[in-house]
This record gives C-alpha cells, sequence and structure tokens, in this order.
C-alpha cells in the first residue's frame, strides 16, 4: 500500500497541470440562497437519441416539485458518453421540452448559451472541474490509477466464474489499487493508457439504511467495487460527475431513474470519500407497458413502442396539455380526482405529492392517454381548435392548412358543431383528426370517400324514394326539434315505425325505424353510418350543398 506522501505524488504525477484545490472550486459555487422548504432538483438527460416519452415524465417532475416548494429546476446535460451522443441531441432535449410547457430555472439554452449562476451546464465543458476532485481523491488515497486492459478484466472475469465469485474488479482482484508508484511510473512512461479508479473501502457483508422518496426506508449492502471515476479519455462516468455537480449546484433532492437504484451503495461511498454530505435520493419507476401477452409488464421501449418517442406525439398533433394531464395521472393517481373536482383550475395548483407515486413503475396506456386528450379538445371551443389545427397543420398537412387558412369562419363553424350542450362531442383525439371533421364539407376531401353500404338495412329502391321525397319537404329554415318531426312523419309515411318499442313487439308491420330513415339521410349527405349531429352538419353546409347532395345519392340509387 503506498504512504500518503507517496499518493500526494501520484496526484501530481498525474494532474501536473491541476493547480486548483477543491476549496477554489467550491468558492466559484457559493451556497444557494432558499426559503425554507424550497427543492432544488435536477433534471439529467443524456444527448444520444430522440426524446423519450419518459424523459417529459422526469423532467415534468422535476420542474412541479420545485415549482410548487418555491424551488429551483436545473436541467443538465450528461454529454460524457461522445461515442452515443447525436448531432443536435441537446437542442433536442431543450426544444422538446419546452414544446411540452416543460422549463427550467437554470441550464443550457438551444445554442449552448447558459441560463443560471452555475454553469456550465453541460458536463463535458466541466471537465477541469472533475480533475480538481479526482486529483483530491488521489492524493487521499481513496483513488487510484489502473492500467488493466479490457482483455485482462475478461480474464478476471473468467476466473472469477470458475471459483464460484462475484464478478467485477474489487479487493484482491483489483491488480492496480495497491500497485507501488514506481509500477504506476513505469506504465506512465510507456505511455499506458489509464482509468481512475474509486478505492473502495466497504464491506459486502455490511449493511447500511436509507430513505428513499418513492420507496421509502430500505436496508442495502456496502459497496465494495472499485469503479471507473474518470476514463482513460478523460471524461467522467456518471458515477463520478453527478455527487460532484449536485453538490456543486447546490441540488437539494437528486431524482432519478429507478435503473439507478442498484448503484445507490456506490454513491454513498462517493459522496462520503468526497467529504460531501449526502444528497437524498428519489428513485422513479420507470414508464411501463402490457406486453402482447397481455400479462406480463415491461419498460416501455424505444426499440418497439412508436409512442416511447416524443416526435410521435409532435407529429401527430397530440395537445400537450392532454399528455401532460395523462402523465400527472401516472406520477400520482389521485390527479384523476382532484381533475374531477377542479376541471377548470391549471395543473400548476395540483400538488405533485412523492408519497404517491408507484413504486413499481406506472403502466403507460395509450388508450387512456387519448381518452384524457380527447376530454381536453372537447374543452376547448371551436376558434381554439381551429387555430391549434392549422398551427399544427403548417408543418405537416399543407392542403388542410390551406383549407383552414382560406375558410376560416366556415371550418370554426364546422368544429363548433355538438361543441356546446349536454353531449359535447368528443371525436379529435389529436389535432390530425381535424382533418376528418373537414372531409364531409370540402367537396375535394368528400368526393375521395366511398358511400358506406347500407342496402342491409334499406332496400335500393326504398334508400331513392327516402331521399326524394326528402328533397321536396326540406327546409333549412326548421329549428332541429321541426327538421326531426318532419323526418319522423315522412318515415310513417314510407312504413318506418317512429316508435323503438311499438317497432320490436312488431317488426313484421314494419319496413324499419326512423332511425333507418334518418340514417339513409346521414349516408346520402356525409357517406357515413356516424357522423356529427346530422342537423348541424346541414346547417353547416347549407341547403344548397345539402340538396346537392341528397340529389347526387338519389340518382346513384337507380
Amino acid at each position: 500500500m503506498r504512504t500518503k506522501d507517496e499518493n500526494i505524488q501520484l496526484a501530481d504525477l498525474l494532474f501536473p497541470n491541476v493547480k486548483e484545490s477543491v476549496e477554489d472550486v467550491f468558492k466559484k459555487y457559493p451556497k444557494r440562497e432558499l426559503k425554507d422548504g424550497a427543492e432544488v432538483l435536477r433534471f439529467a438527460p443524456s444527448p444520444t437519441g430522440f426524446l423519450h416519452i419518459g424523459s417529459v415524465y422526469s423532467g415534468l417532475v422535476c420542474t412541479k416539485i420545485s415549482e410548487q416548494t418555491d424551488g429551483v429546476a436545473i436541467l443538465r446535460i450528461e454529454d460524457t458518453d461522445k461515442k452515443r451522443e447525436v448531432k443536435e441531441g441537446v437542442q433536442l432535449i431543450v426544444e422538446g421540452l419546452k414544446g411540452f410547457g416543460i422549463e427550467f430555472n437554470e441550464g443550457p439554452g438551444i445554442k449552448g448559451d447558459s441560463i443560471g449562476d452555475y454553469a456550465p451546464y453541460m458536463q463535458s465543458k466541466r471537465l477541469d472541474i472533475y480533475k480538481v476532485f479526482a486529483k483530491y481523491m488521489i492524493a487521499k488515497g481513496s483513488a487510484y490509477p489502473c492500467f488493466i486492459t479490457e482483455d485482462q478484466l475478461a480474464e478476471i472475469r473468467e476466473q472469477q466464474e470458475k471459483a464460484g465469485a462475484r464478478t467485477g474488479y474489487y479487493g484482491s482482484w483489483a491488480k492496480w489499487r495497491d500497485a507501488s508508484l514506481e509500477e504506476i511510473k513505469s506504465e506512465l512512461e510507456n505511455g499506458s493508457p489509464f482509468v481512475v479508479r474509486l478505492y473502495s473501502t466497504g464491506d459486502i457483508e455490511n449493511t447500511f439504511e436509507m430513505t428513499d422518496g418513492v420507496k421509502g426506508r430500505v436496508t442495502l449492502r456496502e459497496n465494495d467495487m472499485d469503479a471507473v471515476l474518470l476514463k482513460s479519455d478523460g471524461f467522467p462516468t456518471y458515477h463520478f460527475a453527478h455527487p460532484i455537480d449536485d453538490t456543486l449546484m447546490g441540488v437539494t433532492m437528486v431524482t432519478r431513474g429507478d435503473e439507478w437504484f442498484s448503484s445507490v451503495p456506490l454513491h454513498y461511498e462517493l459522496f462520503a470519500k468526497l467529504g460531501f454530505k449526502q444528497i437524498p435520493y428519489t428513485h422513479i419507476s420507470p414508464l411501463m407497458k402490457m406486453d402482447n401477452d397481455g400479462k406480463s409488464k415491461r419498460k416501455l421501449s424505444k426499440r418497439k413502442d412508436p409512442e416511447a418517442d416524443v416526435q410521435y406525439y409532435i407529429d401527430h398533433g397530440y395537445p400537450k396539455e392532454g399528455i401532460l394531464e395523462y402523465l400527472l395521472t401516472l406520477a400520482n393517481s389521485n390527479f384523476y380526482d382532484w381533475r374531477v373536482q377542479n376541471p377548470n383550475l391549471d395543473i400548476d395548483e395540483f400538488q405533485l405529492k412523492l408519497e404517491k407515486f408507484n413504486k413499481a413503475g406506472a403502466l403507460f396506456d395509450i388508450v387512456k392517454l387519448e381518452d384524457i386528450c380527447k376530454e381536453y379538445i372537447a374543452s376547448l371551443s371551436a376558434e381554439q381548435v381551429y387555430e391549434k389545427s392549422l398551427d399544427w397543420a403548417k408543418k405537416y398537412d399543407k392542403q388542410t392548412a390551406k383549407l383552414l387558412e382560406l375558410n376560416k369562419d366556415y371550418c370554426i363553424n364546422i368544429f363548433n358543431i355538438e361543441r356546446s350542450g349536454s353531449k359535447i362531442r368528443k371525436d379529435i383525439v389529436k389535432f390530425e383528426d381535424s382533418k376528418l371533421q373537414l372531409r364531409i364539407f370540402f367537396d375535394e376531401l368528400f368526393n375521395e370517400e366511398e358511400y358506406e353500404d347500407i342496402l342491409n338495412r334499406v332496400d335500393r329502391d326504398i334508400q331513392k324514394e327516402i331521399v326524394e321525397r326528402y328533397i321536396n319537404i326540406y327546409n333549412s329554415d326548421e329549428d332541429n326539434v321541426v327538421w326531426f318531426e318532419n323526418i319522423k312523419k315522412l318515415g310513417d309515411s314510407l312504413g318506418f315505425c317512429s316508435d323503438r318499442k311499438e317497432y320490436e313487439e312488431n317488426k313484421e308491420k314494419y319496413k324499419g325505424t326512423v332511425g333507418d330513415v334518418a340514417m339513409v339521410l346521414r349516408v346520402a349527405i356525409t357517406k357515413k353510418t356516424q357522423s356529427p349531429d346530422l342537423y348541424q352538419v346541414m346547417s353547416v353546409l347549407g341547403e344548397q350543398k345539402a340538396r346537392q347532395r341528397l340529389e347526387k345519392y338519389a340518382s346513384e340509387m337507380v
């Protein structure tokens, strides 16, 4: 084992250009002045691909808790894995989260600029800081350079497996932890690449207790692995960087994915070795999905599930408000009851509570998400639906955008169908669906559709007679009550029953019900057996176009 003086010599040998001390670094990051109970949280994604819906979930939790405690939300980019980093990955994260209304008090901007006094917020720009702390740990004997190769690691693993020992780099298996200064100097003179590892003093047989913000009180075994702190390229591992950054930035609670829970013993040892006060952890379970067998659950996957990609929701025009409401339901199941009781309050009014998080992982259900999106869009005015549909269409559907722009008042009237009263229509899940409502009203879209076949309900000649007779009595000035009474009278005159109970008891006496008559007219006007309220549809179309549709349908019933 090296002496204290040898460790100091080793630290100077490995980091000759590092002149700053730990104390010097802390002077650049003064302690935050916070209100009592204020939480400083950080969300620290990696720019390694598309933005996962789970990242929106985590970002929402971070900003929500900090906001409701009058605290600070930090966005920090963990870009130390340069092999996996994608071009414009930071922009993808910043813009993607901002698109959902998730904004941070501190962090990098789209162009790489920073907002906040604890910059830089990108780990790749903090390498000098990590070197200061690496040198500090080596000088006190808590870390050491390791020159072991990948082949040698594989050989150690093979030996451990044969011996029935735990695999990993620890204890007597860690060949470089007690190497002499001369051995290390020899490798350095040969230009051998090295990593900096933790010199663990933990004992796997010992346990300790910690309180997790979601899991509660848990008992864990100590770490005894000599984990890599600095890689051979000078970049830190997450294990080393996060205690340093979270401490310097004044983070009061670390919220992160459940996959890091197994690393808690290592991180506790690192906090102690660095001389830092331990920051409380909150491990949030990942979003889950029911597998195809309908029995087992798995993580929402980037590879398997298109709905895992935030761009999926943007491309199809899902309302961000609906998505955020659904994510809050996943975070705290009582959010649904709160929303029912407070239909007009902003989600900022809802108090997110860590103890109400699902410990096993919330089940992500696209059908439930779409139900919430339907409810949200149904609560909007026709003008709001128009504006949001236009915003989406300008980027993703030029034909629809042109129709909306050239026919604003007409389109608002279309979106206003069944938007008031006791039974509000809820068939727009996402703004992409607005085109489905428009297709009834614009001939260029309407003509692309085929008439639904209803010959199994009403014969061709009877359909023709219904439509022709209705053309003669159609009056666009009638209100909806008189309008429907006239359809009932028409049905009665043609042998259809206007009383459902009477029809069920004496089917042989009638050709069908008044519903069949209305269905024929619906198909003639809309080509569909299901559509928005037919009276309102015909009112928006106008009498001239409605008559043209009826006449065209009658002519095709020859």
